[in-house]
């Protein structure tokens, strides 16, 4: 499945714009601030019915607007379908989603089953491997969400249990009361927090089964917070004393590592290069993923990245180019490092 078009009707800083794209690569071009990035967060939207910048979900929508609505048609062999997801407000901070394959309302679920997958590629994923700890949480939960609906139900469910456990915690003045109100929610956190943990260890496997990229071999450890019954006892009398969860899946941590070096943690002592390089690493087996899971290429978004890369990494891009139907932003002059010629370009 590839996109063919997208109209988007009061996305971001768009009031109404229609745009046609390559079966291989589109480029978006333009000067800063002239809308490249929202675009592409259009075509992820309609993908995924959520964005990639947002801190909430109603900065999507125009300022002076109610909603928004982004209609992709894509081409499925001889077959179009139609993609559409509409954010409505419905308070200051608020949005509801509606989502529609071929005009019909589905689910959130039904749209991601018909729908394809995307990657996404942008300068500041490098933080993935210098980021904390939840910035790395927060990518392998994306990541696994997006080909497993059941770790995605499992992540809502223990992220919920979690904040009202919490506040138990928090306020609690009888100690046998808080005691009977946590036995609930820790059956709850027990439950949702073991899948997280088995089903993270499992992609963690599936990253360290597919080591290599340019020559280069790396490793990733997997550091699971683990959960259960016995734990929560264990720690029952310290968490009364600090009134918050200490133990669970929100606190797992990663550490990549690059064979070869001395010192070979690659977010602790990488160069800028090689700590690029375990972003291509992390988002080629995501392509590997998402093949095996759909049994079709996804669709590849790259968010200006040409500018930050040497001609050894973007000779690795061009690579993922090739293979994939790529939509990109990018400036004029980096225009000219693009050895393929597009077939479309979008100039903003």
């Amino acid at each position: 499945m590839v996109l063919s078009k997208l109209q988007i009707t009061n996305f971001r800083n768009f009031s109404s714009s229609s745009f046609e794209f390559s079966p291989n690569l589109t480029l978006i071009i333009g000067e800063n601030a002239r809308g490249k990035t929202s675009l592409l967060e259009a075509v992820y939207a309609s993908v995924y019915g959520t964005g990639f910048r947002e801190s909430r979900e109603i900065e999507l929508i125009l300022w002076d607007q109610d909603d928004c609505i982004v209609d992709g048609q894509f081409i499925d062999g001889d077959v179009k379908q139609r993609f559409q997801v509409q954010l409505l407000k419905t308070g200051e901070t608020r949005v509801q989603k509606k989502f529609y394959v071929n005009k019909t309302i589905k689910s959130a679920l039904q749209y991601r089953k018909n729908q394809m997958q995307a990657v996404l590629f942008a300068p500041e994923q490098i933080r993935i491997i210098t980021g904390s700890p939840s910035r790395k949480r927060r990518y392998f939960d994306t990541v696994i969400s997006s080909v497993d609906h059941a770790y995605k139900k499992s992540l809502r469910s223990y992220e919920n249990a979690l904040r009202r456990r919490n506040k138990v915690l928090e306020v609690y003045q009888n100690e046998s009361d808080a005691l009977r109100e946590l036995s609930y929610w820790n059956a709850l956190v027990v439950e949702h927090g073991m899948e997280l943990t088995k089903k993270r260890a499992s992609y963690i496997q599936f990253l360290n089964d597919h080591p290599h990229v340019e020559g280069k071999e790396f490793r990733i450890e997997y550091h699971p917070n683990n959960i259960s019954m016995l734990v929560l006892s264990d720690v029952l009398s310290k968490e009364l004393r600090f009134r918050r969860t200490l133990v669970g899946p929100q606190k797992d941590d990663f550490e990549i590592f690059l064979k070869g070096k001395q010192h070979n943690n690659v977010s602790l002592y990488g160069s800028r290069s090689e700590q690029r390089m375990a972003v291509f690493w992390l988002k080629l087996n995501e392509l590997k993923l998402f093949e095996k899971d759909s049994k079709e290429k996804p669709l590849l978004l790259l968010d200006d990245i040409f500018s930050e890369l040497d001609d050894h990494n973007r000779e690795l891009v061009m690579k993922m180019i090739k293979d994939h139907q790529t939509i990109a932003t990018t400036t004029e002059e980096d225009i000219q490092k693009i050895v393929q010629i597009p077939e479309v370009i979008i100039e903003l």
